[in-house]
């Protein structure tokens, strides 16, 4: 049995505390000079196998142009405000050397020759694209071959040689491309900081003790450590997407936070019963344990359950996340009750500075914590008794509440914010500004369109004048035909910006109006690619895919819950609050996102779409997280109730029980995760914010209001079990039933059926 297990897992490590500590010194060591030594950067390839755009990217890498891998852009103009590229040989002289140096980096393939455009005329320069129609602002396009023969050095030596060459050249030097997108570092080093010190804050608040405080926190550094240098590891071996060790940081302190709090809550609670450290940490383990180790499945199935989607670098960055929510429940039953070994009977105590913070008058010592904390539960008991006695009015206005904040879900549309979604502090911003001023919004998301003729020689002629009269295109390169294979590229500029939904919309119209009027029947072919395309396409297969994994989380749920607390009614409401806290914490992404309430307080520029992959990502994400503080609650509530047979006094004595926990843990999530949302990046913003809100809801309005509430109305039926299915279920495997109690040492619980 997992209880007897997790006990005997518990006990040991508590009895040879530095053998294990040292044991996990020595695999983080390991981790991190695996990392160093075999580990990668990480990089991120928004493509996937059956869309248009990968097809467009497959012909374009079959006829050999060198277009179907990555670019970047180097941006300049005359540090003289009055001068331009036609009147200023000097800043033409040095435009000349710029280009010659980017030539010179490893892996250039070529670059765009704006110095040439504008010896060849003023109207050739404007139609080429590389040099504005004043003058001002001319564009050095770079060509580097595909992603999988680069690596962040080549993006290195680009942003060096920028540097380098920003105080000799009489230029203003801005640079960004989906170079910079694939392998820019994310920035989640200063979040993570303020994540731990708020915790630490909020633990220390919570049990008045400087050691019970560091204990979770050297906890979840620990098991972070070790889970993000096996990431790098794996980004050695596969693509893991930037976002990775950024959203992995995120729901890797947050849950290792909150599962070492559990077990550090259980293990004060056998020690205020007289348990010597040793056997309290068993005791924690084999109980508090048992709902994690559920939990942090449950979780790594979620985000596993990302592949559905069958989208590579979503499945891979979830492979990522669960490796360090994976390290984090294995830390929190090994290397946590090695702490609470090594800390002996301290953690029993209250500092001075505790029992100060907990005195109810100012500057009076309280005596004894047991009486604070008896205080405290009683507040919980009377409110959790309060909506107890109201149950529906408190069912159907937090109800209401939560389907308010979702009503903004209908408006939601998904996208990529590009770099105009950027603080002005980054140069991809920039760059991103310049290229706009002089050459129109849609020249940052240029579509590449590529053609097989396939022996029509008249095709390519219809399909350049059918994309230049499409409204939404507002130029057209000059066609690129490869001799040998005969295939064609087009490079098109739309006439709005890469996150415009009229970009879609265009996309949308050339593949299924445009290309095909002007192919006909004949054996011809078109797609449309590029990087605009690819994320379009991306965006719309995520939501494509995201009822299938719902229906598959939602599924997986309701039947592990049923087995854990052998009832129907418990996990059907279980799921359906899920779903309501999930949806308010879209909706509120979307006020914010979308329709900017709010935005200026966690630094967003401008309004922007929700990012593609983030709604699938957050419900895999959030649904998990939230299944910690159901089994965590419920288990409470399913003992009171195998303990008294009273569905009432279960519930108020259950919830209130966990209620300190629950919403400390709530608050420690919703610290790290809000310390994110303060990001430069928008998606790590949208991730953060998602999270914190959703945790939030969920920890209060849920699990305070809306759990009570039902469960009072549902009454004895909440433990309803058909016979013929109770027969057919195994035991649960976080132990709720009072054969648990036998295994894990505590008073044995008669069953309801012998009463």
């Amino acid at each position: 049995m997992l209880s007897k297990a997790l006990l005997r897992l518990g006990a040991s490590a508590a009895r040879h505390p530095w053998r294990v500590i040292a044991a996990w010194l020595i695999a983080a060591t390991l981790a991190v000079l695996a990392a160093v030594a075999f580990g990668g950067r990480t990089a991120d390839s928004m493509t996937a196998p059956g869309l248009d755009s990968q097809r467009a990217a497959e012909l374009i890498e079959r006829a050999g142009t060198g277009q179907e891998g990555m670019t970047a852009q180097v941006v300049v103009t005359p540090l003289d405000d009055g001068a331009t590229f036609f009147d200023d040989d000097g800043a033409r002289t040095a435009l000349t050397r710029l280009r010659t140096e980017v030539e010179r980096l490893p892996h250039v393939l070529g670059t765009s020759d704006p110095a040439g455009a504008l010896d060849a005329g003023g109207d050739t320069a404007v139609r080429g694209g590389l040099v504005s129609a004043d003058g001002r602002i001319a564009v050095v396009r770079v060509q580097y071959p595909d992603q999988s023969r680069l690596s962040a050095e080549d993006l290195d030596a680009l942003v060096e040689l920028g540097d380098r060459l920003r105080p000799e050249l009489p230029l203003r030097i801005e640079m960004g491309g989906n170079l910079f997108y694939a392998f820019s570092d994310p920035d989640g080093g200063a979040s993570e900081l303020i994540g731990l010190l708020a915790a630490a804050a909020i633990l220390f608040l919570a049990f008045g003790s400087l050691v019970a405080a560091a204990l979770p926190i050297g906890m979840a550094v620990f098991g972070l450590t070790v889970g993000v240098a096996t990431m790098t590891v794996l980004a050695g071996v596969t693509e893991v997407p930037t976002f990775a060790p950024v959203l992995g940081s995120m729901v890797g302190l947050g849950v290792g936070i909150d599962y070492a709090l559990f077990v550090l809550a259980r293990h004060r609670e056998h020690l205020a019963r007289g348990l010597d450290p040793q056997a309290a940490a068993g005791r924690a383990v084999a109980t508090a344990g048992r709902p994690v180790v559920f939990a942090g499945g449950t979780v790594v199935v979620s985000i596993l359950g990302l592949a559905v989607a069958n989208v590579p670098f979503m499945t891979v960055g979830g492979i990522a996340v669960s490796i360090v929510v994976l390290t984090m429940v294995l830390a929190s039953v090994t290397l946590l009750p090695a702490f609470l070994g090594a800390a002996g009977p301290r953690l029993a105590r209250v500092g001075r500075i505790g029992r100060v913070l907990r005195s109810r008058k100012p500057g009076r010592l309280a005596r004894r914590d047991p009486a604070a904390g008896a205080a405290r539960a009683a507040g919980w008991r009377r409110w959790i008794g309060h909506v107890s006695r109201h149950p529906v009015p408190y069912a159907v206005g937090a109800a209401a509440l939560l389907l308010t904040a979702t009503l903004p879900v209908l408006g939601l549309r998904v996208g990529l914010p590009d770099d105009g979604s950027l603080p002005p502090s980054r140069t991809e911003r920039r760059a991103y500004d310049l290229v706009a001023e002089g050459f129109g919004p849609g020249t940052n998301g240029p579509l590449v369109i590529a053609a097989d003729p396939a022996g029509d020689p008249g095709v390519l002629g219809r399909l350049v004048g059918a994309v230049a009269a499409d409204p939404g295109i507002a130029s057209v390169a000059p066609t690129h035909i490869d001799r040998a294979t005969g295939i064609a590229t087009l490079v098109v500029f739309p006439t709005t910006s890469p996150q415009d939904r009229a970009t879609a919309d265009t996309i949308a119209r050339l593949r299924t109006d445009v290309l095909p009027t002007a192919i006909g029947h004949g054996p011809a072919r078109a797609h449309v690619g590029g990087a605009a395309a690819s994320l379009s396409d991306v965006g719309r297969r995520t939501s494509e895919r995201l009822p299938v994994l719902v229906a598959a989380v939602l599924g997986m749920s309701f039947l592990l819950l049923m087995l854990v607390f052998r009832s129907v009614l418990v996990p059907l409401k279980a799921v359906l609050l899920n779903l309501l806290s999930i949806g308010a914490a879209y909706g509120i992404m979307v006020a914010v996102f979308q329709w900017g309430w709010g935005g200026a307080l966690i630094g967003l520029e401008a309004t922007v779409p929700i990012v593609s992959f983030i709604p699938m990502f957050l419900f895999a994400i959030l649904f998990g997280l939230s299944m910690d503080y159901e089994v965590f609650l419920l288990s409470r509530v399913r003992e009171e109730y195998l303990r008294t047979g009273d569905n009432g006094t279960a519930i108020v004595e259950g919830v209130s029980g966990t209620a300190r926990i629950i919403t400390s843990a709530a608050l420690i999530m919703v610290a790290v995760f809000l310390s994110f949302a303060v990001a430069d990046d928008p998606s790590t913003k949208m991730f953060g914010l998602g999270l914190a809100t959703a945790i939030l809801i969920d920890a209060t309005v849920v699990r305070m209001v809306l759990v009570p509430a039902t469960m009072t109305l549902l009454g004895r039926t909440n433990w309803w079990l058909p016979k013929w299915l109770d027969r057919t279920l195994p035991r649960g495997p976080v132990g709720t039933d009072d054969t648990d109690a036998e295994s894990t040492g505590e008073a044995p619980r008669p069953r309801l059926a012998d009463r």
